[in-house]
């Protein structure tokens, strides 16, 4: 069962902390600014949470996002707020945007930057968490257009078929889990 919520929990006013390569805090600036001409590095984290079939759950994200609006990715991406540790972080956003709370294992953190035409960009030190997906589930209708459950092949081809569906940062990491975070990745994608 699916239910929803549409409490509104981003804004672009709202402070990133800003990090140097290494992942040490350097400042703060607005999600706006940080998100303007080619962005400018700050901390993030994506979360994919899988259900007991093993099955990666995906989110549209919402059409009134400024980067990649309507475009998949994987269950949930933010980023900290100033002062708050990433396990408080990926466990406010995860509650904010899915209605639930869960448990989740630290795999890899990578620097990326992509470019969204005109509206910004994301450049992103981005930690990477994965999980497992309790029920049921209440997406915030603010942050997501919809949701739903893949299997790893499944994905894998649509993403080979239909890559601009796609946000970037989801391609580089599962790219990424499948290359050289398999054993991992593997006690996720089996049925429990």
């Amino acid at each position: 069962m699916i239910e929803s919520q549409h409490k509104i929990v981003s804004s672009e006013r709202e402070q990133l902390i800003l990090v140097d390569e290494s992942d040490n805090e350097i400042g703060h600036l607005s999600k706006a600014e940080c998100h303007d001409g080619q962005g400018v590095l700050h901390r993030a984290f994506s979360v994919f949470l899988f259900d007991r079939q093993g099955r990666l759950l995906l989110q549209r994200r919402s059409m009134g996002k400024r980067l990649w609006p309507g475009y998949w990715s994987n269950s949930c991406c933010s980023h900290p707020r100033p002062g708050e540790s990433m396990a408080l972080a990926t466990e406010r956003r995860v509650h904010e945007e899915l209605g639930v709370t869960v448990e989740l294992q630290y795999v890899y953190r990578f620097r990326y930057q992509a470019q969204f035409g005109e509206a910004g960009s994301e450049h992103e030190l981005c930690s990477v968490f994965l999980g497992r997906c309790p029920q049921p589930l209440k997406p915030n209708r603010t942050e997501i257009d919809e949701i739903r459950f893949v299997s790893a092949v499944e994905l894998s081809d649509e993403m080979t078929a239909r890559p601009s569906d796609f946000t970037p940062w989801i391609q580089q990491e599962w790219s990424s889990l499948n290359r050289e975070h398999a054993a991992v990745l593997r006690g996720y994608l089996e049925a429990t």
